[in-house]
């Protein structure tokens, strides 16, 4: 079999502590990124890239913010849909006010900004936990949206509260709003995701990392043996923040085109709460799987009942839907809790062993 670490030997800490200390992981990671990029872009087309590809980027940016908060950090927050909303109004105030300003400094000071919002909104994490941290973060859900909606300020007056996202160039390349290509806002969003992805890894697994695992395997323990809760529950907030808020900013500027406060309503925070569990809690790569299926199956859902029946109603269609997200979260929680990032390790193990019993 070609997996096997068989002679592959460590000789240094650094060796030692890659992300992928298996040469055919890395071989594998870099097959599959030479393919997403010079691959997808041309044989996609741009419905694919627009339907699939697209949100599965942005989701899988914004389910990694909530995999740092709730997954590794154990703190369970139901705001996404705000924190989301609050990059995609900051990226539009800062790229209406400064229109000079590059689109990825725009991206990452909404991200800065929505940060300190999240920390302003952990602060409750000090005292409570559980499901009355879920409550309160919900309270910042509704408040957010609410905010936004009431004062015109944040939709520079507008009379619908529906406003289009300015088009920004990067050399000369417009990358945002509908003018922009698919195939330049595909490539645009990979390389952002896949730097802030990589960016994650390395924290997850860094000093601020495990504590964040101490505090949410036992935060008494934790506290026990030095860590500072007030520090890691709320680097945990700014950080998870930071990535929901960038995700907002490229919902609203790279793939609707559209910056309004109804695309992140509450639903849209239980969505990216299904992603983590259903992809992993507690993994980078599940955050990727989770966006991946809940994009897909939809779709799939939709162009299976319509093969069958092509006169079912949109409405049964939604409520099948809702249904299956239903009885899929039930069965990955009782049967694999780790989601769909463990079952991808199973596997893996299971091929290294390969033909022998495991």
């Amino acid at each position: 079999m070609l997996y096997r670490e068989t002679g592959q030997f460590k000789t240094t800490y650094r060796a030692d502590q890659a992300i992928f200390p298996i040469l055919q992981d890395r071989i594998g990671v870099l097959a599959f990124l030479a393919f997403a990029v010079f691959g997808v872009p041309f044989i996609a087309d741009a419905y694919l890239l627009e339907t699939i590809f697209v949100p599965v980027l942005v989701f899988s940016l914004a389910a990694i913010g909530l995999n740092i908060l709730t997954g590794y950090c154990g703190q369970l927050s139901l705001g996404t849909g705000g924190f989301m909303a609050c990059g995609a109004f900051f990226s539009y105030k800062l790229a209406t006010g400064f229109p000079e300003l590059n689109v990825v400094f725009v991206f990452l000071l909404s991200g800065l900004g929505t940060a300190a919002v999240g920390v302003l909104f952990g602060l409750p994490s000090l005292r409570i936990k559980g499901f009355y941290l879920a409550v309160a973060t919900l309270a910042a859900q509704f408040f957010l949206v609410w905010m936004f909606n009431k004062f015109g300020w944040w939709t520079n007056y507008s009379p619908s509260g529906v406003i289009s996202a300015p088009p920004r160039e990067i050399f000369g390349i417009v990358v945002s709003s509908s003018k922009a290509a698919p195939e330049v806002k595909y490539l645009f969003l990979l390389v952002i995701v896949a730097v802030l992805a990589l960016v994650a890894k390395n924290l997850v697994r860094s000093r601020i990392g495990r504590s964040w695992m101490a505090i949410r395997d036992m935060d008494i323990a934790a506290e026990i043996i030095g860590i500072r809760p007030l520090v890691a529950k709320l680097s945990a907030f700014a950080i998870s923040s930071f990535y929901i808020g960038v995700a907002g900013a490229l919902w609203a500027f790279v793939y609707t085109g559209s910056v309004e406060a109804l695309a992140f309503q509450i639903e849209r925070s239980f969505q990216v709460l299904f992603m983590v569990i259903l992809g992993g809690l507690g993994s980078i790569l599940g955050s990727f799987l989770g966006a991946i299926f809940i994009v897909l199956l939809p779709i799939a859902l939709n162009v299976g009942m319509r093969a069958i029946d092509p006169t079912i109603s949109v409405s049964l269609i939604s409520h099948i839907e809702f249904m299956l997200f239903g009885m899929l979260i039930v069965f990955f929680l009782i049967v694999e809790p780790h989601g769909l990032a463990r079952l991808w390790q199973i596997g893996k193990e299971k091929l290294r062993l390969w033909p022998f019993p495991y």
